[in-house]
């Protein structure tokens, strides 16, 4: 199959072995901050011009041919695909646009995902100004936030191509069917709309629609979700809206797990630097982006739903059918030929690999404010986020590990943790063989291994009960006398000016490896989970 782009005249999607530990990207050091994208033509504009992006001119099936060209390019480290002959529509799907550490970062317009979450530190550490000085600096922050605010316009290029009545069909669109195991095409890319009817405060998710016929799908609104709350909250009909094809920024934020009074539009504006702009829409009580490429308009009525899924999900397996609400299309608007956004989750590593690690970076700040003694974290793709949390501390205490695990069990998206693995301040929490090795070295599983239940993941099909099992929990710290062990004993590292040393006449020795070498201390490799999505 032909792609064209920045990959050469003429090459090939082919399989690659996955290689789980691929190099860092050099381009990665040498990337130029930048806006993010104004909308998702800008963002295919910025990913072509990076040799991020590769057209697929042949004709493409939407029905599993797309799923299997996808979960090879990622799993290699290729490059967005923007398939523009899907069979059966005259709208081109993009997809894989979030599948690497690089493309993520140009999302934002960073050098890192942790600059991102700087920046949302740098406005949680807003304190009483203390002078002049604090005082022009609390207002600069103020201000940000405020610039953050949705913008209301008059009109949007979202609604060039308005299709109501019998001219609504969601056949128009690549919808695709992922898996062998689907019964239908799902929309996998979303943000829902939603307000909650006592309140007015809007809610913006990500959530799987399987389509029913032409104009109505099923709303995968899970039980933990914010969007199931507003739906259960009204005596009747409920308005919807669903944007397809944002900028990545405002693509990413419905994503994101914000408490249900934070607005995920401001949370946008805020990490894009420039208010969301939003239109009225044509046939619902809602306000929807400007500049998507699609809109699905339409209400879901309490009380009817149908049996949706299965669905081959991001745990690697086919979650269960189960009743969803239904939502039915009242129309559809569209950008003049409209580019439709799509994502396939599977067995890891997926796309939505880089969509939750953006999600670890950028909440670390406000986990911090709330667990000041917690370091770092993270949240193993393979365990598809929701099963495992590594959480370093700062220890200061007997038993302070099993006050950090508790903690994380109460602290919202993260109360859903099946396992829970803590260790000391100077662990890399990335690199898993640093991790394991700490695990097998300072752990007694009597003393260290802590059991208890809470509630889990609607997708987790492990437990006994849905939503309600056994959660574990790892004190992988060093320990002391007051937690009834013997004397610990002092880790095995070299000198700092023998290292030091090393470095220095590392070009000396005549060997080509870099400096700081492959193996960190203790023996452990520094080959981090990164560098395993790194690609």
């Amino acid at each position: 199959m032909p792609l064209r782009g920045d990959m050469g005249a003429e090459s090939k999607v082919t399989t690659c072995p996955f290689r789980p530990w691929p190099a860092r990207d050099p381009r990665l050091t040498r990337l130029e901050l930048m806006a993010a994208p104004a909308d998702l033509r800008d963002w295919i504009d910025l990913l072509e011009r990076e040799g991020e992006l590769a057209r697929v001119s042949a004709e493409v099936d939407p029905d599993l041919e797309i799923t299997e060209i996808v979960d090879r390019t990622v799993k290699s480290g290729g490059p967005a695909l923007l398939f523009e002959r899907p069979k059966g529509s005259s709208h081109p799907l993009l997809i894989n646009q979030f599948g690497t550490e690089r493309r993520m970062c140009l999302a934002f317009g960073v050098d890192s995902l942790d600059d991102v979450a700087g920046k949302l530190e740098d406005v949680l550490e807003l304190q009483p100004p203390q002078g002049l000085v604090d005082k022009v600096r609390g207002l600069k922050k103020l201000k940000s936030i405020a610039d953050s605010l949705p913008k209301t316009v008059s009109r949007g290029a979202c609604q060039e191509v308005v299709l109501t009545g019998d001219d609504v069909d969601l056949g128009l669109l690549p919808i695709q069917r992922c898996w062998p195991g689907d019964p239908a095409p799902f929309i996998t890319l979303p943000a829902v709309i939603t307000k909650d009817p006592r309140t007015g405060v809007r809610n913006v998710g990500m959530y799987r629609m399987q389509k029913i016929d032409a104009r109505s799908t099923y709303m995968h609104w899970q039980i933990h979700k914010d969007g199931r709350a507003d739906y259960l909250a009204t005596d009747g009909k409920i308005p919807v809206a669903v944007a397809l094809g944002l900028d990545p920024v405002t693509a990413y934020s419905a994503s994101a797990p914000l408490p249900k009074h934070i607005d995920e539009f401001m949370l946008a504006g805020f990490l894009k630097g420039a208010p969301v702009e939003l239109v009225r829409a044509k046939t619902v009580d809602l306000d929807v982006p400007a500049n998507a490429e699609i809109v699905l308009e339409g209400t879901i009525e309490k009380g009817e739903v149908g049996l949706e899924g299965p669905f081959g999900d991001h745990t690697g397996y086919y979650t269960p059918p189960e009743p969803f609400p239904v939502f039915r299309i009242s129309a559809i608007t569209m950008r003049r030929d409209a580019i439709y956004p799509s994502i396939v989750v599977g067995k890891p590593v997926q796309e939505d690999a880089w969509l939750g690690k953006a999600t670890e970076r950028i909440f670390l700040p406000a986990i911090k404010l709330t667990v000041p003694e917690i370091v770092d974290y993270d949240l193993p793709v393979a365990g598809a986020f929701h099963n495992c949390v590594i959480v370093s501390i700062k220890k200061a205490f007997p038993g302070h590990a099993h006050k950090v695990m508790h903690a994380i069990w109460g602290l919202g998206m993260l109360s859903l943790s099946k396992s829970v693995v803590v260790v000391d301040a100077h662990v890399n929490v990335h690199d898993y063989n640093e991790v394991f090795f700490y695990v097998g070295a300072n752990v007694d599983p009597k003393r260290d291994i802590v059991i208890t239940e809470g509630p889990l993941d609607h997708l987790d099909h492990a437990p006994t009960l849905q939503f309600f099992g056994g959660k574990i929990g790892i004190d992988a710290t060093a320990k002391g006398p007051l937690e009834g062990t013997r004397e610990w004993p002092e880790e095995i590292e070299m000198s700092a000016a023998i290292r030091d040393l090393v470095d220095a006449r590392w070009a000396e020795y005549g060997f080509s490896a870099p400096a700081d070498g492959p193996m960190g201390k203790n023996g452990a490799s520094r080959r981090s989970l990164r560098h395993l999505l790194r690609r």
